[in-house]
């Protein structure tokens, strides 16, 4: 299983599919198709059935109940799409076999240090794959999608293992926050899902943000600085008024856990015009909508001395704490610590500090919490998987499924 994994994984990661926030279309790039229909051959010679690939990227299988048992219809999935915060063109995969513990040059120039990424300690004497120091690697979620389809096929293979109807979907554009956005839940047709799309060996979550983006434009009048008295209105000036009114210790670098932030993401500016993109997040609704009314309400402390025109903020909520709903049906995150539990896995149940598919979709009707899929320091140079940790969270699936059909 794990050679298998590995040729899988690699061979995903060299396939460039990264998504771009700047485009309108679903999926976001066309080459996010590159992987789809590769997928979508892989998934009909493992003997999967009912297989669709529509026109907006998302890719539906099935694997048929060998049972006689009423069994609930599971879900998995993993998003095809990388991150666009760092490159994912001509990616060239390394593997390291029996890990030293010691740092691993990438490149002639760049070396991943055990100094700077202590978590490299835990996985001495195991298989890594990492980058080669210029792109990023794709294990987000890359290995999600080849410990999926190596569990379709080990249960093909082993007929004896009962099971009901298994359901798999690969998604674009979870990178840029669209993921469900066209999600059919009624032609998907399961009861519930989980997508392989954490990290390190043992993360299980259902908790998430409530998310927002927020755009702030303000605008101003230009006039020769020589003659500007009483006539220039810096945009500028006016969009570091609203920062400052920010809350300085609700940032990304300076929480963790369950507090929440606001976070200035871009800020361009000229004295006629400037913008700045903030995000929100907090996994407290009620904070959430505090953090909100904060900035609608300096909004109006803006336009008191600037004028009514002079600024514009703009808040459109993205997505919400699927915890919300996962706790209904929390059956399903039982099952899923007993089988990590069963295979001397420690659970690891923490607040997703991000953003998942499952979030939106468990607000769509089609509950869905997070398992991991190995993948460290994701989204750059940096990132690495363990072959061990893919074939454990392959596992995790597989004892899902039969835990499930044993009830």
């Amino acid at each position: 299983m794990k050679e298998k994994l590995i040729e899988r994984f690699i061979r995903y990661a060299k396939i460039d599919t990264q998504s771009d926030f700047t485009s309108n279309t679903t999926p976001s790039t066309q080459k996010q198709f590159d992987l789809l229909h590769v997928l979508k051959d892989e998934l009909a010679d493992i003997g999967l059935t009912d297989i669709t690939l529509d026109e907006n990227g998302y890719l539906f299988a099935t694997l048929p109940a060998n049972t006689d048992k009423d069994v609930p219809t599971i879900g998995f999935l993993a998003h095809v799409d990388t991150t666009t915060d760092f490159t994912g063109t001509n990616v060239n995969p390394q593997r390291i076999d029996n890990y030293d513990g010691q740092d691993i040059p990438l490149n002639d120039e760049v070396t991943m240090s055990v100094a700077y990424f202590p978590n490299l300690k835990n996985y001495v004497g195991q298989t890594l794959i990492t980058t080669d120091g210029t792109t990023l690697l794709g294990a987000d979620d890359k290995a999600g999608i080849a410990e999926i389809i190596t569990a379709m096929e080990y249960l093909v293979e082993h007929p004896e293992i009962k099971h009901g109807k298994i359901r798999v979907a690969f998604t674009p554009d979870e990178e840029i926050g669209r993921g469900p956005h066209k999600f059919d839940v009624e032609a998907f047709n399961a009861d519930f899902a989980y997508t392989m799309d954490g990290g390190p060996l043992g993360e299980l979550q259902y908790e998430s943000f409530n998310a927002a983006g927020v755009k702030v434009t303000t605008y101003g009048t230009s006039v020769h600085p020589g003659s500007a008295k009483n006539k220039m209105v810096n945009a500028t000036t006016m969009a570091i008024k609203f920062q400052n009114h920010m809350p300085v210790d609700e940032v990304p670098e300076k929480t963790e856990g369950y507090e929440g932030f606001i976070h200035l993401m871009s800020f361009t500016g000229r004295i006629e015009k400037a913008e700045m993109s903030y995000i929100i997040r907090d996994h407290d609704r009620e904070k959430f909508e505090v953090k909100k009314a904060h900035m609608l309400d300096v909004e109006k402390l803006i336009k008191a001395e600037y004028g009514e025109h002079a600024i514009q903020v703009e808040i459109e909520d993205q997505y919400y704490n699927m915890g919300e709903k996962i706790e209904k049906v929390m059956e399903i995150v039982d099952i899923a610590k007993e089988a990590m539990h069963k295979l001397d896995i420690t659970p690891i149940i923490e607040p997703i500090r991000g953003g998942t598919d499952g979030s939106q979709l468990s607000f769509m009707g089609l509950p869905t919490p997070n398992i991991f899929a190995g993948g460290e320091n994701m989204h750059g140079k940096f990132e690495y998987v363990s072959a061990e940790t893919m074939e454990k969270a392959t596992q995790v699936i597989l004892e899902i499924i039969q835990l499930f059909e044993q009830k």
